[in-house]
Formats: structure tokens, sequence, C-alpha cells
């Protein structure tokens, strides 16, 4: 029984969800003494939230709820926890939620510990504590103010700059605002009201940002800031109304850092190696960013917006990330310091298939005479110009496909020869 996608576990809110919520909790119950619970504003999230913590405290587990927090202050806050437990399906629409767990130093749980729990969850067998060792839940409340002291202490100066801060209605309401306010921002809240009816696309992405897009320019910001529902992701739009694309805004904080070493995606642009950095490829999904940098990092992300800051936590934090880019910000113009970073033609697209041959498909590539192959997920053929990506999707029948070149014809012969290898390796399976 697979639970996990590539950053948690997540599905449409139902009888089934509350189902696997209580097993859940009976699981990490049965893996560690205590627990630190939170969730994000969807409507579904209390129910499934008790779910969790009914399991957690009939195996005897001591329970501490944080409320309605983001992703990265729970996270934060495990420390002196055995796990942290937060209710979210992050980017994904209000029908859905999900349940991601956490150790305590902010990493996501590993390949071994998801296991574990997909076996107590199938075999629904994790055994009950006796009456006496049960103990109610205990109210954990000063989450968001802890995680705003510890990030304020990176910044010592006063931010004058003008923000315009959009939550979409998602758990940053309180704390991204509340952050950049005491480092000495002027701040303009756009969808900060979290009543679990989402204004706006959960997922923070050009098209579901016009919004703040329009507020920006409006009120004359120097800079918009956008989260997810649980704020572990942070996208930026420059003085203009411009979204920074995500891999220029990867290298920006990663300059800002100082960093040498970046930990990122496969998919991540080439100019992150470009611009002087030694780059280190995963998977895609920041619990594989996440998992790498504790072998050592200064600084890790993914362009869909999620940031790893290690001296804080291994959990993606969009709170910090946006004092981050506040401070970028206001040093000159995030318009011009963007333009500043090179960037090329980049294609994305998906062919949908129930039955492939990656081994046909990377002897095709290999016909493409690539300079390297890469096997960190699916098959990147890397050459002199250029890249493409191919690989199968975690979630559907389907193939995933990015190209990368330095030109936009090559960008369109990759991705075009990608697409036939994987047509041809489907017709013959």
């Amino acid at each position: 029984m697979e639970l996990f996608g590539s950053s948690g576990y997540r599905a449409l809110v139902g009888r089934d969800l509350m189902d696997v919520a209580l097993q859940f909790g009976f699981a990490i119950g049965n893996m560690v003494p205590s627990a630190l619970v939170a969730s994000d504003t969807r409507t579904s999230s209390p129910a499934a939230k008790y779910c969790v913590m009914s399991g957690l405290l009939a195996s005897g587990c001591r329970v501490f709820d944080a409320g309605m927090v983001p992703t990265p202050t729970l996270a934060y806050n495990c420390h002196g926890f055995g796990a942290g437990v937060m209710i979210t399906a992050s980017h994904n629409p209000p029908e859905y939620n999900g349940i991601k767990p956490w150790n305590p130093d902010g990493s996501a749980f590993d390949a071994h510990q998801r296991h574990r729990i997909e076996l107590s969850v199938a075999r629904r067998n994790a055994p009950a504590a006796s009456w006496q060792e049960m103990e109610h839940p205990r109210r954990f409340g000063d989450a968001v103010e802890r995680h705003i002291e510890r990030i304020l202490k990176d910044f010592p100066e006063r931010l004058k700059v003008s923000v315009v801060v959009d939550a979409g209605g998602g758990a940053g309401s309180a704390a991204t605002p509340q952050l950049l306010e005491k480092l000495g921002c002027r701040v303009t809240a756009l969808h900060c009201s979290p009543t679990g009816f989402f204004p706006r696309n959960p997922e923070p992405t050009e098209d579901s940002l016009a919004d703040l897009m329009h507020a920006v320019r409006a009120v004359g910001a120097d800079l918009g800031l956008a989260h997810d529902a649980d704020a572990d992701r942070l996208v930026a739009v420059d003085e203009t109304g411009r979204l920074v694309p995500g891999d220029k805004l990867l290298v920006l904080l990663a300059r800002e850092l100082g960093a040498r070493t970046v930990t990122t995606t496969v998919d991540a642009s080439m100019v992150v190696e470009e611009s002087g950095f030694q780059a280190v490829r995963t998977c895609v999904g920041d619990a594989f960013v996440s998992q790498e940098m504790k072998r050592g990092a200064d600084f890790g992300g993914e362009p869909c917006g999620a940031w790893i800051f290690p001296s804080i936590s291994y959990c993606p934090d969009g709170v910090h990330a946006a004092a981050q880019v506040a401070r970028i910000a206001a040093r000159a113009k995030l318009s011009s310091q963007a333009d500043s970073i090179h960037s090329y033609p980049m294609r994305r697209g998906s062919i949908r298939l129930e039955k492939y041959g990656m081994e046909q498909v990377e002897s095709a590539l290999e016909r493409l005479g690539p300079v390297s192959l890469s096997h960190v997920d699916g098959v990147r053929a890397g050459f002199h110009d250029g890249w493409v990506l191919v690989r199968p999707s975690g979630t559907e029948p389907k193939i995933r496909v990015t190209a990368e070149a330095k030109t936009g014809d090559r960008v369109n012969a990759l991705f075009d020869a990608a697409v036939q290898a994987i047509q041809a390796a489907g017709s013959r399976t």
C-alpha cells in the first residue's frame, strides 16, 4: 500500500481520508513518545487533525496541539518532540487534504519511516496503549512567535520596503505579515483571511496571482510575496508586477546567503551552475532535496518555491524566505536584480502512457549524442548547449518531459526528440 507521494500523503476529503488519518496516528504513536500536531486552514483540517490525534493518544503518545500554523512553523518547533504531524494538502485544491510527518530536525520522514507507516496503515495492527497510559492533548500556543523570533535573529537591520503579502487564505496569513512588520516593512495584506475557502488557486503560479500583480502596481509596492496553503512555498513578484522565475529566485537567494553549494532538483535550470554555484541535483520533490542537504549544503530548494534554510530546519520555509526576499529587494530593485540573471528557453510537457520502457527511451536519447547521462530521477541527457529530462510521474500514468537549451529552436528539437522516443518506446511495450 503506497500512501506517500513526493511530499506526504494527500487524498480527496471523505471517509477514506479520515480512516487513514486515524491509522496514521496509531502508526506514528507507536514510533515516537511525543508529537507536535498542527494544521492549515482547510475546512476539513480540524476533522483530519482530531483523527490523527485520536490515534496518537490511543497509542499512549503525548500530544501537543499547535493549532493552525504554517508547515515550516510546525517543523521548526519539532525539536524536543519525537515527531511533528502537519495536516495539509499544501498547494492542492480545497477538496483535498493530507498528512506530512516531520522529524525533530525539520526533515520529512525518510523512506524507511514512510514504509513503516504504510505497513501499519495497511495491516491496521498498531497496538493501543492501556487506559492508564492515555493522556489528554496539551496546547502548544506560541509556535508562530517562536518561529518568528528565530528568523529575526538573522536580521539585525530594519527593512525599509513596501510589500504586498498574498497568503492565499492559507496558514501564512498570520505569520508572514507579522514577521515582515517586525522587520520594518510596510505590509499590505491580500487574501490573508484564513476562512478555509481559498480566494485563488492555492498553488502560487503566474496564472493564479493576477490579484497580487495588480495590487503591487496599484499601491506602488517594492515587491509582492505569495504562499501556498501551508506556506512552505514562497514566490515573488517584482515592483513592476512581474513574477520572478523560480530559477532566478533560487540564484538570488543563494547569493544572498553567500552559498557555495546549492542542492536543487534535476529539472532546475542550468543557470544555477552558470551562476558559479556547485549544484547537487536530486529527484524532484522537496523531501529529496532535504535529505540530500543533510549530507552538507549551504542552501537548497526547488524552482516551484520551496526554499530550505538548514540553519533553521530542513523543511521548506516560505516564511523565512519572505524575509530573505524582502532584504534582497531592500538593496536594489527586484526587477533589475532578476533581469541581471541570464535565462534560457525551457519547455515542459507530459505524455499519458499506461505502459512504456525507460530502457528504450534511454537508448533513443543516447542516439542524440549527449555528453552526460544522469539517472537521479528518470533519465537526464546533458548536451553542450542544453539538456532534456524524461521521468515518470509519481502520481499519474504519465511521462514528464522537460527541456532547456540556449536557443528556442534547440529546446524544441530536444523536447520533440524526447517525445518521439517515448512514443516509440510505448508502442514497443
